[in-house]
């Protein structure tokens, strides 16, 4: 079975590793997720920031305040973090997101760490 949205994933990590040379650890989420968004551009990617996820709930769609923190290309979520340690409610979140945009993949990212690639969690909605 293939990677799914192999090529995509990998601009996105691309992306992710030049923010992170970048800027390293230590910065607030907002300033991550600014800078991310221009670098994804940037490659030609289409971004959405900060966007809304309704819940549907017996037919009534209910405006949650559930705010995706980037989607790329209507296909991956980026849940991002600057956290000290990861709590696995992070992919949990993630998980939701996922299910309530019908998407199936997502990366949760935490900036807060030496090595970005430490930093990354794949989610797929199976």
């Amino acid at each position: 079975m293939g990677y799914l949205y192999k090529d995509l994933s990998d601009k996105i990590y691309d992306c992710l590793f030049t923010v992170h040379r970048a800027l390293g650890p230590g910065l607030l989420e907002s300033i991550y997720e600014l800078c991310l968004k221009k670098e994804l551009e940037d490659a030609g990617l289409f971004v959405e920031q900060q966007k809304p996820v309704p819940l549907t709930y017996k037919g009534i769609i209910f405006e949650t305040g559930y705010r995706i923190d980037l989607m790329v290309d209507k296909k991956i979520i980026l849940e991002l973090k600057a956290v000290e340690t990861m709590n696995p409610v992070y992919q949990a979140q993630l998980l939701t997101y996922l299910k309530l945009s019908e998407m199936k993949l997502g990366l949760v990212v935490n900036f807060n760490v030496a090595l970005i690639k430490n930093g990354i969690t794949r989610v797929i909605l199976t």
